[in-house]
């Protein structure tokens, strides 16, 4: 018998070598965008040089998005409830030569999980993070999430929420966050590309993936099939290049651009770190 191991990177079956098979089929309701989204990931690593099982590190929070992290085939970590960003830049400080990826929900990350989000921004730590945005808090029952639309029906509203929404990508762009994309669970190639792009970059960067949740949000507004959720993303999102043609009163609230939102250079946080522990006399 053999005693030569077979190691991650020997092994070619496209994307899908990057799941866990045995945990398979995923927990996720019957048309949930998550499933989408997270192969969307798996092809933007498959198609970005440098990235192997081997030297990649996916971390989750809590909520139905972050049990995508379970269901990949990679060092994972399945932190707690809000906090994925702080864990993902300890690791990435530790070991800065592996990729880090986080994969978070609108819950987990700008809400329990929003000063860490800032902060991580602020920083420039070199982090993608993938957003799941659902607009509603899907496994703790369908409560208002900080991105549920106005008038929206939710566990905890319900008649409707009148909290004004955040926007998460004009926060991480305020904030300081170097690469800055959103797409959507219809426009499965763009958001792939997006992912991708997030990748490359050496710094922060948030990529805001526009899901549906047929279950818990969308029985509750009336919004149809998971078929009749995807076509609404289709007609509201708009190309950024068409978006900022557009004058404010031509922008309805429904409409959000997808594409590269926002791109700039910056110090990354682990190369200024290291510069000091070099100029302290350290590591």
């Amino acid at each position: 018998m053999s005693t030569e191991m077979t190691t991650h990177t020997e092994i070619d079956r496209g994307f899908e070598q990057f799941f866990r098979q045995n945990r398979l089929p995923h927990l996720w309701c019957p048309g949930c965008g998550n499933g989408t989204a997270l192969k969307c990931i798996a092809e933007a690593i498959e198609g970005t040089a440098g990235f192997t099982q081997d030297n990649t590190v996916i971390v989750s929070g809590i909520g139905c998005s972050s049990r995508g992290s379970g269901y990949m085939d990679f060092d994972t970590v399945h932190t707690a409830h809000g906090r994925a960003i702080p864990f993902a830049t300890g690791i990435k400080l530790a070991r800065p030569e592996l990729n880090v990826i986080v994969i978070t929900g609108d819950g987990d990350c700008t809400a329990i999980g929003g000063n860490h989000f800032l902060h991580g921004c602020r920083r420039n730590v070199d982090l993608t993070v993938v957003l799941f945005n659902n607009n509603i808090y899907g496994m703790t029952g369908g409560q208002s999430s900080p991105t549920t639309p106005p008038g929206k029906m939710t566990a905890t509203a319900p008649y409707g929420t009148i909290d004004r929404p955040l926007d998460a990508c004009r926060i991480a762009e305020a904030a300081g966050a170097t690469y800055v994309a959103r797409s959507t669970a219809f426009h499965v190639k763009h958001l792939t590309q997006m992912i991708a792009g997030g990748l490359k970059n050496h710094g922060f960067a948030l990529v805001e993936a526009m899901v549906q949740c047929p279950t818990a949000y969308g029985r509750k507004n009336k919004m149809g099939s998971p078929a009749a959720m995807l076509t609404w993303m289709k007609n509201s999102a708009v190309m950024k290049a068409a978006w900022d043609k557009l004058p404010p009163e031509k922008r309805a609230p429904e409409k959000f651009p997808i594409g590269l939102l926002y791109e700039c250079t910056g110090e990354e946080y682990g190369m200024a770190n290291a510069e000091i522990q070099r100029r302290a006399g350290g590591l």
